[in-house]
């Protein structure tokens, strides 16, 4: 059984309120610091559970939101009510973190695929400080093609509340048909995308690329082999990019694009777990 989140809301500068969780760490010791967890595109944060409950375990706080138009969280799905809602809304559930744990507690975001396209992009930005990054399949090349990005610029222009089907293959998300199924089944999960949400996801993978040469945030970037969801590319081309004392990268070859819920997942926690501990030591009693 995974732990239960602590479920709330947290309202936005616009008076949106977004649906959070949170996972308090209630080992014994301090707190290690606190992981932000950012889902991807068309899922929710209450699927990172089981993560939350490794997280726990190693002693973190672990935090999460359904992003806008995601999970629980208002909107029309697939939708983005301006262009750089994705980065506002974090910036504000970042700032409510800080005024909770405290500005020198240790600060984590965690990003899976399109909401890896969206921590490093705030990153990149440096929109609020965090202490380090980890990026799980990150859509840092959408794949997009010419009429497809056409399309998408359309769409955002004229007609930001259209969506279309993302056309993403669930199948191959994980090897584990369990993980399928209950995907298939969540009805909190949905498969539409909108104008301005492309267009996020198209601009974000370029850009933080362009910055990797002075990247300065110590960042874990965790990328499968087999990804038949995101550009694998995106994540090789910053890696190459980047410096190396700066961005660890480990790439799982024959892994499906959902690392953390794929049959053998073993390797992606213990890499994580390894990674973790040279950057945020347990404290040690004297």
């Amino acid at each position: 059984m995974h732990p239960q989140a602590t479920p709330g809301w947290l309202p936005m500068d616009d008076g949106i309120a977004l649906r959070t969780h949170a996972w308090p760490h209630t080992g014994a010791g301090p707190s290690r610091g606190t992981v932000l967890i950012v889902h991807g595109l068309g899922e929710h944060a209450a699927r990172y559970a089981h993560v939350a409950a490794q997280l726990n375990a190693w002693g973190f706080d672990v935090r999460a939101f359904d992003q806008y138009a995601h999970g629980e969280s208002p909107g029309r799905r697939g939708t983005l009510s301006s262009p750089g809602r994705l980065l506002t809304d974090l910036a504000s559930v970042i700032d409510h973190l800080r005024g909770e744990a405290g500005a020198d507690t240790p600060l984590v975001l965690l990003g899976h695929s399109m909401g890896g396209a969206v921590a490093a992009r705030f990153v990149e930005r440096g929109l609020r400080p965090v202490d380090a990054l980890v990026l799980s399949s990150p859509a840092l090349a959408s794949g997009m093609r010419g009429w497809q990005k056409a399309l998408a610029r359309l769409l955002a222009n004229i007609a930001p509340g259209i969506t279309i089907g993302n056309g993403l293959p669930i199948e191959r998300i994980s090897h584990d048909a369990a993980e399928v199924a209950a995907y298939r089944n969540d009805p909190l999960c949905h498969d539409r995308v909108g104008g301005r949400m492309a267009m996020f996801i198209d601009g974000a993978g370029p850009a933080v690329i362009a910055a990797a040469p002075s990247w300065r945030v110590p960042t874990l970037l965790l990328y499968a082999g087999d990804d038949h969801l995101v550009d694998a590319r995106g994540s090789r081309r910053f890696a190459e990019a980047a410096p190396r004392d700066i961005v660890a990268t480990h790439e799982f070859a024959r892994h499906y694009h959902e690392l953390f819920n794929e049959a053998d997942r073993a390797p992606v926690f213990e890499t994580l777990h390894a990674w973790l501990d040279a950057h945020f030591p347990e404290a040690t009693s004297t």
